[in-house]
């Protein structure tokens, strides 16, 4: 079942060489299992037991099944879509003397540098077309190996093992050609999309690992791939939503563009995506203001983005004593600076929840010297305010163009999940929140 599990996940990611791809592929699973898509532009008509999503940007998307009878809450899990890697600027191509072609680039991200050389790599994104007094996104996916960022031999750069700072400008640019190939990338791009050149008014191009995921060890017990972070939480959450079943509670899936980048846009966490979503699934149903608000109360949000495991070479960068490991379970995030949303009422729920479906958990904080990232949780709670636990799955090589995890764990998240999607949780006054699954398993945590 572990192997299984890890192997559609790879597959998930294969498909998903950019967060459009990953956004579609959600799409097409969605429309496979019956969900109909409403758009932000058009009147949303929804009903008591219907299944929905709605795209922004061809880069977020939101899935929400509605309960047969009036609902109390939403269960909410939240993941992101992006990974760190490199945009394609605007004009793009750069001659070396006369014999070469290589492509203009910035980093999209904070990645590490190292780990983008010497690989296959291609190009994927969108690009807007015109086509009549309409500007059409289309995706794009060159799907073969189509460009190298090489490294600079050691005779060239002595000291490269003794450490070097890459400069994004100069070390960093990939070979596309040779001088033949000037002027033919947005040719190649048209052609993969099927249209006239000249029609191409826009784009957003990335590279992409071509490296396919991999399952390896000694008792094949690690994966590796790239953009683990965090397509491995965006293809659980999507496993566990179309699993769980949900009596009182909204189930929504929620996939956030631009965590890699802070999320300050329109289709990012901080934007009003979900504040907008939520809100008309609450009118749409003709319900109150006041059903909203106490509906949101009554509500619970899993913020799901990968953690760092113990890292074999270095295993003091971790805590003393608040140390994951892979295929040890799923990792509670904490932070005494509410980089993590995780407090003691929303980890006790998500424990109560790991141990109803019988999976493990473990715990991370950052060395007390150390300062973290942090991810969608605390940004989203700015727009929309509810008790939230931040969670993810162990891995090695966090933001590397290949990162490695545990064979288990997906598995393990997609059963947590899938037993959070189908409990119902109701605050019954500050500090006291009620816990019922549907097998009426019922818990109560006060604080």
């Amino acid at each position: 079942m572990f192997k299984q599990m890890t192997e559609e996940l790879l597959d998930f990611i294969q498909k998903s060489p950019s967060c459009y791809h990953a956004v579609e592929n959600t799409k097409k699973i969605l429309d496979e299992n019956g969900f109909c898509e409403v758009s932000e532009g058009k009147v949303w008509e929804l009903q008591e037991g219907g299944k929905y999503y709605v795209i922004r940007n061809c880069s977020s998307i939101i899935a929400f099944k509605i309960p047969s009878k009036n609902f109390k809450g939403f269960n909410i899990v939240a993941s992101h879509s992006d990974a760190p890697t490199f945009k394609i600027k605007e004009n793009y191509q750069i001659e070396v003397d006369n014999k070469l072609v290589k492509l203009n680039v910035e980093k999209y991200g904070g990645m590490i540098f190292s780990s983008w050389f010497d690989r296959p790599l291609s190009i994927a994104g969108k690009v807007v077309v015109k086509e009549g007094n309409k500007f059409v996104s289309k995706l794009v996916n060159i799907d073969r190996d189509l460009v190298v960022i090489p490294n600079l031999a050691i005779h060239f750069n002595r000291n490269i093992n003794d450490g070097y700072k890459y400069n994004a400008q100069n070390d960093m640019l990939p070979l596309y050609g040779d001088i033949s190939s000037k002027d033919t990338l947005m040719k190649l791009v048209a052609e993969n999309v099927g249209v006239a050149e000249e029609d191409i008014l826009g784009s957003d191009l990335f590279l992409y690992n071509r490296m396919n995921g991999s399952i390896w060890g000694a008792n094949q017990e690690f994966m590796s791939s790239p953009k683990l972070d965090d397509l491995q939480c965006a293809f659980s959450s999507l496993k566990g939503f179309l699993a769980g079943e949900n009596k009182d509670a909204v189930q929504v899936h929620a996939v956030f563009d631009n965590e890699e980048v802070g999320s300050l846009t329109k289709q990012g966490a901080e934007s009003t995506f979900l504040l907008d979503t939520l809100n008309r699934i609450n009118s749409a149903l003709g319900r109150t203001q006041e059903d909203y608000l106490t509906a949101v109360a009554n509500s619970f949000m899993i913020s799901a983005d990968n953690a760092h495991a113990v890292h074999p070479n270095h295993p003091q960068k971790s805590d003393p004593t608040n140390r994951p490991y892979m295929n040890e379970g799923i990792v509670i995030k904490f932070n005494a600076n509410q980089k993590y949303t995780t407090d003691s009422m929303s980890a006790a729920v998500f424990k109560s929840i790991c141990e109803d479906a019988d999976v493990p958990y473990q715990v991370f904080t950052n060395r007390s010297d150390m300062a973290g990232g942090s991810t969608l949780g605390n940004i989203s709670n700015s727009k929309v305010s509810l008790n939230t636990v931040d969670i993810g799955l162990p891995q090695l090589a966090m933001h590397s163009a290949y990162e490695t995890g545990g064979i288990k764990d997906t598995y393990y998240l997609v059963k947590a999940l899938e037993s959070f999607y189908s409990t119902s949780i109701v605050q019954e006054e500050c500090g006291v929140l009620t816990i019922n699954n549907v097998v009426n398993k019922l818990n109560k945590f006060g604080f």
